[in-house]
């Protein structure tokens, strides 16, 4: 009796719905903020490691290892990667087509990173005429 009460649904029905409101076809865009977060961090890393490699090695018998770009700053500087361009994506695709969007998630992540890249200025190798405090 209560198979009849309530006929079976074609979950078919229920995705052709949902798109026509606007809160379905949403897998693409998801796809496409995760594919952001994981090339946010790729380029990231491949931006702050290398910067930060003297702060990480120290140098001759690690003298200039600077524990605070180990801690602090080269993971912020990958969180920041994972998290402004998929966020930016998210924001910008609610009103703008997908390529517009886009275009705005590229160029607010360039922006973060000239914005780092003004700041953030970690130890380097010394010049090559270094002799150290003897």
């Amino acid at each position: 009796m209560s198979e009849n009460a309530h006929p079976s649904r074609d979950p078919e029905d229920d995705v052709e719905a949902a798109t026509e409101r606007g809160t379905g076809g949403g897998l693409l865009e998801s796809a496409v903020g995760c594919a952001l977060a994981v090339l946010g961090v790729a380029v990231a890393g491949a931006y702050a490691l290398p910067r930060a490699a003297f702060s990480i090695d120290g140098g001759f018998e690690a003298h200039a290892r600077d524990w605070s770009v180990i801690l602090v700053d080269v993971p912020l500087i990958l969180l920041v990667g994972l998290l402004v361009p998929p966020m930016t994506w998210a924001a910008a695709s609610r009103r703008l087509p997908p390529w517009a969007a886009l275009l705005v998630c590229v160029a607010v992540a360039a922006s973060v990173y000239w914005g780092i890249e003004a700041v953030w200025h970690p130890r380097q190798d010394p010049d090559p005429g270094y002799q150290g405090p003897l």
